[in-house]
C-alpha cells in the first residue's frame, strides 16, 4: 500500500516561521546575557559583535574567499567519493558474492574516523590539495556505499519479476527498475555524505592548510579572535544547510513519481 504524502500546513506561519522561533529566542537571551556582563566577550562575544564581524569579513571578501576554497575542495572530494561509493554500492548490491568478498575489508575500514586518516594522508601526499580532497572522498564514500546497497536490496521483488516476465535485458533492468527504486536511498546517502564531506574538509584545514574556512577558524583561535572564529563556524553551518536544501530540491524533482517526495513542494 502506497503511503500518502504528509498534508501541507494550512497556515504559512507554522511552515515558514516556526523553525525560526527557537534560534531567535536563543540569540535574544544570548544578547541580554552579554549586555548584563554575564558572558566574557573575550570568550563568547555578543551576537551584535559577531554580526558586525560578519559584515566586515563580507566587505573585505575574506569570508567568501575562504568559503569558496573549502567549497571547491568539498565538491571535488565529494564527486570522487560519492562516485566510487555509487559504483561499489551497485556492484555489492547486485552481487552477494562481491559483497561477501569485500565484507572483511569494508568492515575493517568503515569504523575508522575520517580525521584519523589525515596524518597518514599528509605523510603520503603532503599538505597539498590531494591529501585534503582524499580525506573528503573517504568521508563521503561510506554513507553513499551503504545507502546504495540498501536501496538496491530493497527493490520490490514484484517489479523484478515483471521485468523478467517481459524478458528485459540486464541493462534495462538496472536503469529502469533497480536504480529508480534505489534513488530515495541514494539521495539519503548523498545528503549524509555531503555533511561528512564538510566536516572532513574543516578537519583537514584545521591541521594543514593556508586557506579555507577551517584555516580561518584555526588562525582566529591562535590570535584570540573569537568573533571571527564563530563567524567561521556559523558559515560552515549555513553553507552546509544551503547545500542540503539544494540536494533536497533536486531529490524532489527527480522523484516526482514517488508518493512521498513527489507530493511535496
Amino acid at each position: 500500500m502506497v503511503s500518502n504524502p504528509p498534508p501541507k500546513p494550512k497556515h504559512p506561519f507554522s511552515f515558514y516561521l516556526l523553525p525560526f522561533i527557537l534560534p531567535i529566542l536563543l540569540i535574544t537571551v544570548w544578547q541580554l546575557a552579554s549586555n548584563l556582563d554575564w558572558l566574557q566577550s573575550s570568550i563568547l562575544p555578543s551576537p551584535l559583535v559577531i554580526a558586525q564581524t560578519l559584515l566586515d569579513l563580507l566587505k573585505s571578501g575574506e569570508l567568501l574567499k575562504n568559503i569558496a576554497v573549502s567549497l571547491l575542495r568539498v565538491l571535488e572530494g565529494f564527486a570522487i567519493g560519492a562516485g566510487l561509493g555509487l559504483i561499489a554500492g551497485l556492484i555489492m548490491g547486485l552481487s552477494r558474492s562481491m559483497e561477501r568478498l569485500l565484507s572483511l575489508i569494508t568492515g575493517l575500514l568503515r569504523p575508522i574516523p575520517t580525521i584519523a586518516w589525515i596524518p597518514a594522508l599528509i605523510l603520503w601526499m603532503g599538505i597539498g590539495e590531494s591529501s585534503k580532497i582524499t580525506v573528503i572522498a573517504v568521508g563521503s564514500f561510506w554513507p553513499v556505499l551503504l545507502s546504495v546497497i540498501q536501496g538496491v536490496r530493497s527493490t520490490d521483488p514484484k517489479y523484478l519479476e515483471v521485468a523478467r516476465i517481459l524478458e528485459k535485458d540486464r541493462v534495462t533492468l538496472l536503469t529502469k527498475v533497480i536504480i529508480p527504486s534505489a534513488l530515495p536511498s541514494i539521495f539519503t546517502g548523498l545528503r549524509i555524505g555531503m555533511g561528512i564531506a564538510w566536516a572532513s574538509v574543516v578537519g583537514a584545514e584545521l591541521i594543514a592548510a593556508s586557506s579555507g574556512i577551517g584555516f580561518m577558524i584555526m588562525y582566529a583561535r591562535e590570535v584570540s579572535q573569537p568573533d571571527v572564529m564563530l563567524v567561521g563556524v556559523a558559515a560552515i553551518g549555513l553553507t552546509g544547510l544551503l547545500i542540503d536544501f539544494l540536494l533536497l530540491q533536486l531529490q524532489r524533482r527527480l522523484l516526482k513519481w514517488n508518493s512521498v517526495w513527489g507530493g511535496e513542494s
